[in-house]
């Protein structure tokens, strides 16, 4: 084994942004969704909905989304304790988000719309899917009111001129369009559609824009937003359901979208100089009285380098490189192989 000190100038990092399908089922389109009954019938079911691309029972289903219903008063859930009115389901996933996104708990969402929103509705896509953020452009989200209507949906990020913050998030605006391609930018008379923040996962609804007739641009979405006092029919939130419904009823029902992440890659180049690394140390070339067995091995040595091993100051091995084949080493020749490292 020989040792060789790594340069500075043997070093060069290089960055690319990787997009692909955002679905686990490797599909830029959605079509087909599900839902777990039991997650549906148990305490987690009041808060959201996970959705998978295939039977929630199936070895291969895997959480791609959830949805999720929140109402700035807790309308639409029951008190988790009929004594203490301060809190319900869907008031803690308004406030939630509202700390994350808005980071002030007296703000409402205001969707472009003045007045503001006492309630949102959420889209919020397994980290596993998007990677690190979505793909600014490739958003389809297809709502339906389950007779005929449907609205398409996409981000805003195509036509918008500059880049939009809440606080230091970073948001696109909803609107109608497919896959970037915006339909109309007015929005409705209840604000737009909602936000996108491709580097949280996340869509937010505007619910009084899609509780519009079909006529102004809604979907007639039948929001509840019942007593405190009442259990909402069945188990889980009655909202996160009509959410559901609205994605997947009708033959259009669609949800394509695409994550991208930065991959860098360090490359290290080591280099094995006419000089060195010609002289081998397997232990079997030497008797038991030290002697070279091989005498041709002192004039005309030959070894076959297989592996690269990097290590730091401390001589701890951190990452080992196979070469496809050995490569021949001898005075005359002088080998340089690239080592990559993805992270």
């Amino acid at each position: 084994m020989a040792f060789t000190i790594i340069q500075p100038d043997d070093q060069v990092v290089s960055s690319e942004i990787v997009v692909s399908p955002a679905w686990s089922s490797n599909t830029f389109t959605l079509t087909n969704f599900y839902t777990s009954s039991a997650q549906e019938s148990g305490s987690t079911g009041k808060f959201y909905l996970n959705v998978y691309q295939t039977a929630s029972s199936s070895v291969d289903a895997i959480t791609q989304f959830s949805i999720a219903f929140g109402n700035i008063n807790g309308s639409g859930s029951r008190y988790f304790n009929q004594a203490v009115t301060s809190s319900a389901p869907t008031k803690d996933i308004y406030g939630q988000w509202r700390a994350l996104i808005l980071g002030d708990e007296n703000s409402k969402f205001t969707f472009d719309y003045t007045s503001g929103s006492d309630s949102i509705a959420v889209i919020s896509v397994a980290r596993s899917c998007y990677k690190q953020s979505f793909n600014p452009g490739s958003l389809t989200l297809t709502l339906s009111d389950g007779v005929s209507t449907y609205i398409s949906l996409t981000d805003n990020s195509q036509i918008q001129t500059s880049a939009t913050f809440i606080n230091s998030t970073q948001y696109y605006t909803l609107v109608s369009g497919s896959q970037g391609s915006v339909y109309s930018n007015s929005g409705t008379v209840s604000g737009s559609y909602g936000y996108v923040f491709p580097d949280l996962g996340t869509i937010i609804l505007n619910p009084n824009a899609l509780a519009l007739p079909t006529s102004s641009g809604g979907i007639n979405a039948s929001w509840t937003l019942t007593s405190n006092t009442v259990e909402p029919s069945p188990f889980y939130n009655h909202n996160n359901r009509v959410l559901f419904k609205a994605l997947t009823t009708g033959s259009s029902r669609t949800f394509s979208l695409q994550a991208s992440e930065v991959l860098s890659s360090n490359y290290i180049f080591c280099r094995a100089k006419n000089a060195q690394n010609n002289y081998t140390s397997n232990p079997t070339i030497i008797d038991t009285d030290g002697n070279l067995i091989f005498n041709q091995l002192i004039y005309s040595p030959v070894t076959y380098i297989t592996t690269v091993g990097l290590y730091n100051d401390s001589n701890e091995l951190l990452a080992v490189a196979k070469l496809s084949k050995p490569l021949q080493k001898d005075f005359t020749k002088e080998s340089l192989i690239r080592v990559k490292l993805d992270y």
